[in-house]
Parts: C-alpha cells; structure tokens; sequence
C-alpha cells in the first residue's frame, strides 16, 4: 500500500479519514502520549454526546440560502490533499530540542490532536443516529474535516517518537453530556478561537518566519478556515431558533460559556511559557489578541460580549491561573487542604470575571462570515 496516496488527508468521507489514520496509527503509537490524551481535568479537551433526536429535528429553513452556500463550499473541499508532509516539511531535529520546549510542544500537540479527533467523535456520531439531510451531510462534512487534522497531528507527533491511539480513545475515554444548546455554544466558540489561535500564530510566523521552529505551522491558514467553516454552520444553526441566543436564561449562559473558554484558554497557554517564547509571542499580548478577534468574529450571533478591557479582566485571569497552578502543586503532593482552597480560590476568580459586565451587541441580520484576518 502507498501510503502517500492512502493518507487521511485525501478522504473523502469521515470513515474512510478514520480508516486511514487508524491504519497509520498501528504501525505505531505511545502509550504516553495516548495516556496524555486520556486525561480528563478541567483544562483538557474533552469527548461529549448529547441528544441527538434533537439535533435531528433541526430545520434550517430560516436560513436555507446561507446553508446552501456554505454546505456547498464545504462538499467542494478545498483542503482536499491538503494536510499531509510533502517538500515544505522541515526535518526537525527532535532530540537537539531544548527540553522543556520538546515538552510543551509535545503537551500542546496532543491537547491539539485530541480536541480534534473529539470533535471528529462527536460529529460523526451525529451524522450516523441521524435521519435529517441537511443536518447529516453537515456532520459528515466536518467530520471529515477534523479526522485529517487529528491524523495530520499524529504523523508529526510520530516524528518525535510518539502518537496517539485514537481508536483507544473512542472506546475508552470518558464521555461528557451536553445538552444540545451547550453543544452549539461550546463548539460555536471552540471553532472560533481555534480560528483566531491558528491565524494569529500564522500572520505573525508569516512576518517572523526565522521564529517557525517546526513545519507544522505553515498549514495553520489552510487549518484555521477549515476552523472557521464549522463554526459558521454552528452560528446558522443558532440562528434557526431566536431563543437560543435572545432569552435571558440563555443569554446568562452563553456569557458562562464564553468565560469558561477564555478562561481556560489564559490558563492553558501561561503553563506552555518555553512554547511561546521559542515562536517569539507575549502570551498575555496573544492570548488578548484572540479574545479580541473571537469577540469580532461572535458578534455575528452573540447578543454580548465579554469586555476584555475591564480593570479586574487581566487580574482576575492571573488570579485564576495562580489558583490553578497551585491546585496543581497540592495535588503532586497529595495536599487535601490545599486542593480544596486552591478550588475554591479559582471558582471566586472565575465568579469574579463572570460578574464583569458585559457589553451588550445588535445582532445583524445577515449571519454569515468569511475570514478576514
């Protein structure tokens, strides 16, 4: 078998994606990293399910024109071939990596893989329980989609001597429930920030190509509109039903949601400080920067935003990282008393920025984005 003509990034169809990454993915893979993947904490990626006769009942008829147009856009497949080594690829020299880099980046790659193949999980499982057309070519679609990007993930995991077993994880992970609301605006705002993340890394290893220090960065454009297609279809499909962005109780969580990400993000990013400094960014400079963009970007559908620029924002959020980074030390150390006020530290922290008021937007009428950073 040729490989290089069998690779998940030619799939046409989520099945045969999965075919191929699982038929690379024996010829090897880590128990260490796949143990890394299998972690559920509050800051790691996790697999959900949620109730899919719901999503099946879905009508997209108030917004059938825009459907269409992006539905059709994505069975044109412009990332077709896309994700997969050809002459841009670098060699890396693994091994002459600082370590501490060589940790992180391993720690972001992975995280990166399994929030990926989740969503993979996630929209495959929708497309095979449902009946509705619209709703399971959709599915198929960006399941497709996010099974070449887990796949691409491994195979420059593979480099550095580990990999994923992510038939492992769809057997053995633990699955979180979702209503069908928290689903859309987790995974409206996942889509997003995953774009805003990608393409901020992109335009500024773009301008500072001597600070690429792997190859894997020179597909984020490609990467994040495929990105920034999925969360379109999550921003139509709130559209189908007003309540889920105008009522109260809905506009209060999706305030939660968008504090959560954020949130979790800021946290995430201040534990990989030798990753960020090796791509020569301020971590509080980038991780602002993609509120900032994601913010623009949601206004297409969120009647709030969050207002980043609060006095208590940025303190709140180094409050919430200390908190965090000391729940981990108490747990190393098996320290009860200390993981019980490290937690209840960062829930006051997360309260605080939560009570931040947001400032409030008027929905357009026209839903649809395309990139534009």
């Amino acid at each position: 078998m040729n490989m290089q003509t069998q690779h998940s990034a030619d799939a046409t169809t989520v099945e045969e994606g999965l075919a191929r990454v699982e038929a690379q993915a024996s010829e090897f893979t880590s128990d260490d990293a796949t143990a890394l993947a299998m972690e559920n904490t509050l800051l790691t990626p996790r697999f959900y399910t949620t109730d899919f006769d719901a999503l099946d009942s879905l009508d997209v008829t108030p917004v059938r024109e825009d459907w269409d147009s992006l539905i059709e856009r994505m069975v044109s497949d412009p990332n077709k071939g896309h994700f997969k080594k050809n002459e841009d690829w670098d060699h890396i020299d693994w091994d002459g990596m600082d370590p501490e880099l060589k940790k992180e980046f391993i720690d972001f790659l992975v995280s990166s893989c399994t929030a990926e193949f989740s969503g993979c999980v996630l929209y495959k499982e929708m497309k095979r329980r449902g009946n509705n057309p619209d709703v399971t070519q959709l599915f198929q679609l960006m399941a497709r989609d996010e099974a070449r990007h887990a796949g691409f993930i491994n195979d420059a995991l593979r480099e550095a001597g580990i990999a994923v077993n992510l038939g492992f994880l769809t057997k053995e992970k633990k699955y979180t429930y979702f209503r069908p609301k928290f689903i859309y605006y987790a995974t409206y705002l996942s889509e997003k920030i995953g774009y805003a993340r990608y393409i901020t890394i992109y335009r500024h290893l773009e301008a500072n190509p001597d600070q690429r220090f792997h190859p894997i960065f020179k597909w984020f454009k490609e990467w994040c509109n495929d990105e920034f297609s999925h969360g379109e279809a999550f921003a139509l499909l709130m559209r189908t039903d007003p309540k889920l962005t105008q009522s109260f109780v809905n506009k209060l969580w999706i305030k939660f949601f968008l504090t959560a990400v954020y949130g979790t993000m800021w946290v995430r990013d201040h534990a990989r400080p030798a990753f960020h400094d090796a791509l020569g960014v301020d971590i509080d400079w980038y991780d602002q920067e993609v509120f900032r963009k994601t913010s623009i970007i949601a206004r297409q559908v969120f009647p709030l935003e969050l207002d980043i620029d609060h006095p208590r924002w940025l303190p709140t959020l180094r409050r919430l990282e200390a908190a965090f980074n000391d729940l981990d030390t108490a747990k190393a150390k098996g320290s009860f008393v200390g993981r019980i006020t490290s937690s209840l530290r960062a829930g006051l922290a997360f309260a605080s920025l939560y009570t931040i008021p947001s400032k409030k937007n008027e929905v357009p009428k026209s839903v649809r984005l395309e990139p534009a950073y």
